[in-house]
């Protein structure tokens, strides 16, 4: 992503943060980190660090999105990005990423301005030498799309690769709608025609289904292709766009595949991660 852009990914956060509407009244700082406070011309996405406080809505919300295996900060997610991409969100961490060293920025903090954080932002002096910074908790199986996967899930995918107890593949994900009727009417009535979410779904069962895979064993993005299977008969998870990647844990236990669409785009191509049960499980 040229710098331009995420410079204009950022000026259309702090608008909206200037709104101060639920949930964003929440926030109470913001830092920056990565290839974009260096002055790098081309950055992947934008790292961001939000610190928030929690109020009996957010509570209310976030525990009823974790009980049901979603991303209990997609609401904040999608309230400081709105429809733009390109930017890479990590909540309550300040601490540990200074704990490993790594400088962050004080974008804006609760109490002042945005017209100040527009200013640090002014501040920030672009630099041709400075190239992108180098992603960590990156294995060789997933190096060559390393951004587009969230330092906080590469985190997790490093810690599960090296302790034994997933194994990870990634790959080219080919355009496909699955041959099953079943499954096609499954994609075809939950996602309108032109979502992303159906095209990452009807590749990603195309692709199992090539394998071998019954789909009547798989999960689609929280929803079962066949009601009458139990929690237990699933075999395989497809998740889109990192939403249930909360609940990897559980389905790995319980001996069951993973299978993450990314990104589960309009247009862009699609690459997929492939995550199984390691010996250790």
């Amino acid at each position: 992503m040229k710098r331009e852009r995420a410079t204009a990914v950022l000026c259309e956060m702090l608008d909206r943060l200037e709104q101060s509407a639920w949930p964003l009244n929440l926030v109470e700082e913001i830092f920056l980190f990565g290839s974009y406070i260096r002055g790098a011309l081309e950055v992947g996405d934008v790292d961001i660090v939000v610190q928030l406080t929690a109020d009996d809505r957010w509570k209310r919300e976030s525990l009823d999105a974790m009980f049901g295996g979603r991303d209990g900060y997609a609401v904040m997610r999608q309230a400081l990005r709105g429809r733009r991409r390109g930017v890479s969100f990590q909540f309550q961490d300040r601490s540990a990423l200074e704990g490993e060293g790594i400088e962050l920025l004080l974008l804006w903090r609760q109490g002042e301005p945005i017209d100040l954080a527009r200013q640090r932002l002014t501040a920030i002096s672009p630099d041709p030498a400075a190239g992108r910074a180098p992603r960590d908790h990156v294995l060789p199986a997933y190096e060559e799309i390393a951004d587009l996967i969230p330092r906080p899930v590469r985190i997790d995918l490093h810690r599960l690769c090296t302790s034994g107890g997933a194994t990870v593949s990634a790959f080219p994900l080919p355009e496909a709608r699955p041959r099953s009727a079943e499954a096609l009417t499954h994609v075809d009535e939950r996602w309108t025609a032109h979502s992303p979410l159906r095209r990452g779904a009807a590749a990603a069962l195309a692709h199992l289904e090539n394998l071998g895979q019954a789909l009547d064993y798989v999960e689609v993005h929280g929803q079962y292709l066949d009601y009458s299977k139990t929690d237990e008969a699933i075999e395989c998870f497809i998740d889109l766009g990192w939403r249930y990647w909360r609940s990897v844990n559980r389905y790995l236990d319980d001996g069951q595949a993973w299978f993450e669409v990314l990104p589960a785009t309009v247009r862009q191509p699609l690459h997929a991660l492939y995550i199984t049960p390691g010996s250790r499980r």
